[in-house]
């Protein structure tokens, strides 16, 4: 049974309450990234779904209609990347298919309350990070582009730009600046930390 204090917990999540959101961050991140490595087996990846999770709560928090639904859904969504994760690893073989059946059944076994969340998307998100991106200033962009997404040193980006290592760093801090302070007004502070890095 829900009590009063679940009720007006869910309320104020479901109004956009960052507060409450941060602490339902806190409560559960770690548990969803536990459900994950079961499954992909790699701690990076883990945490990769759980914030995928967590960003797609939030941003479809108006369709919870029960407490207990925030973590249901929170496993739902971490089931369905898991799979697809495991699905675009799997070879399309007899042995393969079975192991992924397998693989779902345990999913589904461990997933607490069944909501159909699969056709939930993130493409808003994704297109606001490419757009931030974008409107970065050209050499924080270059510097950003070649460090986080060609994975380039410090160094070899200094290099190939000809400007110093410390130029390089000023840039990345603005950038990052930059990004935070763009996300921050689409989500949660708590999730914009946590996927920062990942950018």
């Amino acid at each position: 049974m829900t009590t009063q204090l679940e009720e007006n917990i869910l309320k104020a999540f479901k109004d956009g309450d960052e507060k409450i959101f941060e602490s339902i961050f806190s409560s559960y991140y770690n548990q969803i990234i536990g459900f994950c490595i079961q499954f992909v087996g790699d701690n990076d990846k883990a945490q990769s779904i759980a914030q995928e999770a967590f960003i797609k709560l939030w941003m479809n928090r108006e369709k919870v209609e029960k407490y207990n639904g925030i973590l249901s859904f929170l496993y739902t969504a971490a089931k369905t990347e898991c799979l697809n994760f495991i699905r675009r690893k799997s070879v399309t073989s007899k042995y393969e298919n079975r192991q992924l059946q397998l693989i779902e059944d345990e999913l589904n076994r461990e997933v607490l309350d069944r909501f159909d969340f699969n056709s939930i998307e993130i493409s808003e998100l994704e297109k606001l990070i490419y757009q931030s991106i974008e409107d970065l200033p050209e050499k924080c962009k270059l510097v950003f582009i070649k460090s986080r997404m060609e994975d380039k040193t410090n160094k070899e980006i200094a290099e190939e730009l000809n400007i110093s290592i410390k130029a390089v760093e000023a840039n990345m801090t603005r950038a990052l600046k930059f990004l935070r302070e763009r996300l921050t007004d689409y989500l949660p502070a708590v999730l914009v930390q946590a996927i920062l890095p990942y950018l």
